[in-house]
Parts: C-alpha cells; structure tokens; sequence
C-alpha cells in the first residue's frame, strides 16, 4: 500500500486523484496541500507542508509553478519522492528540481497520458524517415482556464522531434509579426484555448503533395490521473534521480 499525498488536492486534477485512488487497493490518499487548511472528504488538507507529520510516502503534484517551488525544500528535507505533473516552470524552477533528483526520487512529464508518450515516439520516428524536407507544425487545444501557452505537452513533442534532429530546429510561436518565407528548420506551435477542451494535440508533418497527421485527444482527465497514480507506485520504490514515462514504461 503506497501512501500518497496530493499537492493541489482542492482542484480539478486533485478531484479526480481521490476519486480514482478510491478505486483502487494498492495506493490510498493519507493527505493533501492545498491553498486553504481544512478537510476534503476526510482526507485531512493542510496550508503549509510542514503541517504534514511525515505523513506520505511520496507526493503527487498538480499545482502551479509557485506552488512546487514551495514543495521542493520540503522533499529535500524529509526525502520524499516527488511526481511532477505541473507545467510552465522557469529555467530556474526546473534546474532547481533537477538539483533535488541528487537526493531524491523526482518523477516529472509534461504530460501523463500513456498515449501521449507514444505520441512522442511516433514523432521522432516520423521525422527521422521524412527528414527535414517536410515542415512541422503542432496545434494544441486546451480549455479557457489553462494558464500557460503552448502547453507543456506541445513542447514536449517539439522536443522528440529536435532531439531527432540533433537540436537543429527552433520554435516558433507567432507569425503575426514577422513577414518572411517560413524557415524549413522551424517548428511551429499554435495554441487554441477554449471551453472545456481537456487536451488535443496534432503534429503535422507537411510535404511535397501530402501531409502526415499524427494526434491525440484527451476526452477525460482520468487518463491523466491514472498516469500520475501509476508514476507515484513507482517512484516510491526508487533511488533519487529523475524519471519520466519513458521509465515508467520501459519497465512494465
């Protein structure tokens, strides 16, 4: 039995944590964090982590960049392992969470959907057989309350694509003010933010006569949930360093 913690455990994602874990017989929530100190269902919820009592064996976290900056000196000081849902962190928040995977387990994606990770794999794959004859574009759609543009996730799979690429490409976000002929090693990334489109995202790659469309869409943040429940079960069994879903999955 892994006991858990949910930092954000009053929000959207913190709803859907508890409902699912409820669900299940090999991990149970034993506490929250959350803005305001109080009771969620009884699950006791608490303002400032140190209020905690080493309750946990790892914390799962879908907050703000403010609020996992908060966190991590409390994960450095009692050693416990982090899963890092949470996106549009500064350079200066992720070198600092890569600081804390020294000492501590640290699980951190942009996204926790299985399907999206291949998603990942099928655009490296992709651009390493098109080559960089073909453009690359992404759309990503999400609903009117996400902060952050592009999401995480669309930087990810820009990133699967470059890294496929040795790093040749660059991103680009806007074309309003710019009137030039589009770089063939640009990637560009379009946001779409409206209702309650919980995730779709759509890399095309464009060619001569044709054009290859690989996609994934969200219709429940349950898929996102189970993600981040089976990244805890893991991490709580592992030595300090920093893991993703590519880890996850290569070792089921």
């Amino acid at each position: 039995m892994t006991d858990i913690v949910i930092q954000g455990i009053g929000g959207r994602m913190g709803h859907v944590l508890c409902d699912m874990i409820a669900q299940r017989e090999d991990c149970r929530v034993v506490a929250g964090i959350d803005l305001h100190a109080g009771e969620q269902n009884g699950i006791p919820v608490v303002s400032n982590p140190e209020d905690l009592a080493g309750r946990g064996d790892v914390i799962i976290d879908f907050s703000s960049p403010a609020a996992v900056e908060k966190i991590l000196p409390y994960c450095e000081a009692h050693k416990v392992p982090i899963v890092l849902c949470t996106t549009g962190m500064s350079d200066e928040l992720n070198l600092k969470i890569v600081q804390l995977s020294r000492s501590v387990p640290v699980f951190k994606s942009a996204n926790m959907s299985l399907g999206i990770n291949l998603l990942a794999e099928l655009c490296k794959r992709a651009s390493a057989i098109l080559g960089s004859a073909y453009d690359v574009e992404i759309i990503e759609q999400h609903h009117h309350n996400k902060l952050d543009a592009p999401s995480g996730t669309a930087l990810m799979l820009a990133d699967a694509v470059n890294e496929e690429n040795n790093g040749a490409y660059h991103y680009v976000y806007d074309r309003s003010s710019v009137r030039a002929k589009r770089d063939p090693m640009e990637i560009g990334i379009s946001s779409v933010r409206g209702g309650s489109i919980v995730g779709d995202h759509e890399v095309l790659f464009c060619g001569p006569d044709e054009v290859i469309t690989l996609k994934h869409t969200a219709y429940s943040r349950s898929v996102f949930a189970n993600g981040a429940i089976n990244a805890a079960i893991y991490l709580a069994k592992k030595e300090p360093g920093l893991y993703n879903m590519s880890d996850l999955i290569s070792e089921r």
